[in-house]
């Protein structure tokens, strides 16, 4: 199921986490080739994808929902 980005925050090992409108995180890695999310890398790339939709697989899974601490730089 397909739910927008609405916040950001780091997780424990400095990695980017989108916050989902669902109340899910999914981690938004820059990692070429394997994943290629340059927009991560910097707040304003970031600021430019809130909204965008992300395939939520705990949504799918009927997961609860996750923890999502405030934004981090």
């Amino acid at each position: 199921m397909k739910q927008p980005i609405t916040g950001y925050h780091r997780d424990e090992e400095d990695h980017w986490v989108a916050q989902l409108d669902c109340g899910h995180n999914q981690h938004v890695r820059h990692d070429p080739p394997w994943q290629n999310r340059p927009w991560v890398t910097s707040e304003q790339g970031r600021k430019q994808m809130l909204g965008l939709q992300l395939e939520c697989k705990k949504c799918d899974a009927g997961a609860p929902t996750d923890e999502q601490p405030r934004e981090s730089d």
